[in-house]
């Protein structure tokens, strides 16, 4: 499978993800979502975050994705970061072994449903050395 197939399959095609990329940890992409644009010094910033004991730098710049800032929201230290956009919109970012994954959702779809989603994918990416 294409690393596109897994954006437009895996995580659009749930219906539980509005924006979705995937981007190697040395930041460049490797496939996302049409309009998504997260540019590879967004990514790169990712990675070093989520590797982080305590990513203090999220807590005054927040998370930026696609030219969107999402509040900072909690973080799992070499596995995720969580964001918040207003009422109806947030980000889920989850690091495997040579990637992260990005998942954004707007418009009703509740953040727990697109964190499993985004979080789910990663973790089969993880069981197959991605």
């Amino acid at each position: 499978m294409s690393w596109q197939a897994y954006v437009d399959t895996n995580l659009l095609g749930t219906k539980l993800v509005s924006k979705a990329a995937i981007h190697g940890l040395d930041g460049n992409p490797w496939a996302t979502s049409a309009g998504f644009k997260v540019d590879k010094a967004e990514a790169a910033a990712l990675v070093a975050a989520i590797g982080k004991k305590e990513p203090s730098d999220l807590y005054a710049s927040g998370i930026k994705l696609g030219g969107q800032k999402f509040t900072f929201l909690r973080h799992e230290q070499n596995r995720s970061v969580y964001g918040r956009k207003g009422a109806d919109s947030g980000c889920c970012v989850v690091k495997t072994k040579q990637a992260i994954v990005i998942g954004v959702f707007e418009g009703g779809i509740q953040p727990g449903q697109c964190n499993s989603v985004v979080e789910r994918l990663a973790d089969y990416l993880i069981e197959n050395q991605y």
